[in-house]
């Protein structure tokens, strides 16, 4: 016979509020408990509200060139100096951060969109829907993405302007790992009775999927978001580092990296290129932390 102490019994408590939660409530709460989570989520914050007021925090321009102030060290006229164009780093460096987001949330939702709607149907309906999303899905994931985006940005280039053809093309190649997932956690998430019991009643099938299956694989759904966000903005990057991303007019933190290319810049004028790198970097941790704590705090065998 166990005897109940007040450190039991204060246990024992805390075990039935826990159970009285609901799970979105408790993985909520196990999130915020994450501190390195929530310092990412804070730093992320900051980092998007600072991006997208970069008008009202500065004046400058960021495409004028000045030949007169090239390549100027970090001053008080230029907090983290000028690159080899005059052009001011930290004003390129916030627009940037608007940019490099924009196209990284862009992507995701567009990518968990496609991924969750293919995903569903073929765990769904399976059979032969199953079998031949499932093909095109193989056949979109063993493109090689980078030949294959370069190639589609060159051809788009002239139908769809600007950022918007980066948007498109990197989100049809890359909505194939999300819709797989999204698959499997179906199948297994339509055998349970209550599912059997929406259907035999006639419940038609966007309104099972909608109402019933989606709402159990969301956490799942919501912790690829978190790690695709990561992935985006590392691709867009790339991308405008090589020169295919981001037109060279408008500044992004990959942009901004392409100066890099040059090894005086990279030896010499480490403020040219180091603030971008940091800036991406840090972003990049950032969202992986965040994604970390997603998926422990939607971990039912998470004690985090």
């Amino acid at each position: 016979m166990e005897v109940i102490t007040p450190k039991n019994n204060k246990n024992l408590n805390v075990d039935i509020k826990a159970k009285s939660l609901s799970p979105w409530a408790l993985a909520r709460s196990k999130f915020i408990k994450n501190k390195i989570a929530m310092i990412s989520l804070l730093f992320l914050i900051l980092v998007t509200i600072l991006s997208f007021l970069a008008p009202y925090i500065t004046t400058i321009d960021i495409t004028k060139v000045n030949i007169g102030q090239m390549s100027l060290k970090p001053s008080a006229d230029h907090w983290l100096g000028t690159d080899k164009s005059g052009r001011d780093v930290f004003t390129r460096l916030l627009y940037g951060g608007r940019i490099s987001l924009l196209v990284g949330i862009s992507c995701t939702v567009t990518v968990v969109f496609l991924g969750t709607l293919v995903g569903s149907i073929a765990g769904y309906y399976g059979g032969k829907i199953d079998s031949m999303l499932m093909r095109f899905t193989d056949f979109i994931m063993v493109f090689p993405f980078l030949v294959f985006v370069i190639v589609l940005n060159a051809i788009l280039q002239g139908i769809v302007s600007g950022l918007s053809v980066l948007i498109i093309v990197i989100s049809l190649l890359s909505w194939g790992g999300v819709a797989r997932i999204v698959r499997s956690k179906i199948l297994s998430e339509k055998e349970n009775e209550y599912i059997l019991a929406a259907i035999s009643i006639g419940g038609k099938p966007s309104k099972v999927i909608i109402k019933h299956l989606l709402p159990n694989v969301m956490s799942t759904i919501i912790v690829q978001a978190s790690i695709l966000f990561a992935s985006m903005i590392v691709v867009e990057s790339g991308l405008s580092y090589l020169g295919f991303g981001v037109p060279q007019e408008v500044p992004s933190w990959g942009n901004m990296l392409s100066s890099a290319n040059e090894p005086d810049v990279l030896q010499n004028k480490p403020w040219i290129w180091l603030p971008p790198a940091i800036m991406i970097t840090l972003t990049i941790l950032s969202i992986n932390f965040i994604g970390e704590g997603l998926k422990d705090a939607f971990n039912p065998k998470s004690k985090r």
